[in-house]
């Protein structure tokens, strides 16, 4: 079984309709029971960071997660990635999660390039970190694969956490990993068959 948590801010019905693709049974659901009865866990989410946490605190969802983390393996995606990480500076400073140390900043601020837009939207291809390509989450994708983004905000002091990066002007950190908790900046439900071929290696964890 695998949980989708619903806390009010995610693309639920592309990610089900994805994990369901792969022939696995899919859980959408807000229920602590539900989390430490899966197998795998997908944070989705979509907006503005303080605004997600605000919401998923608001579940009693978030000691389950931090819970459940240390036991089984959980993929935030996108929004849902930033979560994972200690803080954010969306607006303010918004604690997150906390499990895995980084930041979230913005974007702009940092891009060397003027005139790309941010938000950074559209493919870009996935450039993995030396030593990272036999993490088992790319057992079946390879650097130079175009990945699919929406965001306006990044990770940043998450080396020693990053598995891959993609270029825009700057290398925008990708996809992260700390134990059993990973993350994917991009959304791989949107990714065409090289997020199918993704998503399968995480369930396969």
């Amino acid at each position: 079984m695998i949980a989708i948590v619903d806390y009010g801010v995610g693309n639920l019905f592309s990610l089900t309709s994805s994990v369901q693709s792969l022939g696995a049974q899919v859980c959408v659901t807000s229920r602590a029971g539900d989390l430490r009865a899966a197998s795998h866990i997908l944070l989705p989410g979509v907006g503005a960071f303080a605004d997600a946490m605000a919401r998923l605190t608001a579940t009693g969802l978030v000691p389950v997660l931090k819970e459940q983390a240390q036991r089984k393996p959980l993929l935030g995606i996108c929004l849902g990635m930033q979560l994972l990480f200690a803080q954010s500076y969306e607006y303010g400073t918004h604690a997150g999660l906390g499990l895995i140390p980084g930041d979230v900043c913005p974007l702009a601020d940092d891009l060397r390039d003027p005139a790309l837009k941010v938000p950074h939207i559209g493919w870009n291809a996935l450039d993995i970190a030396p030593g990272r390509e036999t993490d088992p989450l790319f057992r079946y994708v390879h650097s130079g694969e175009y990945v699919y983004y929406v965001h306006s905000y990044y990770a940043k002091h998450c080396a020693a956490s990053t598995l891959a990066t993609s270029d825009y002007s700057i290398p925008v950190t990708g996809a992260v990993r700390n134990g059993f908790v990973y993350g994917t900046q991009f959304h791989p439900e949107k990714s065409g068959d090289t997020g199918l071929r993704l998503l399968k290696a995480f369930l396969e964890l």
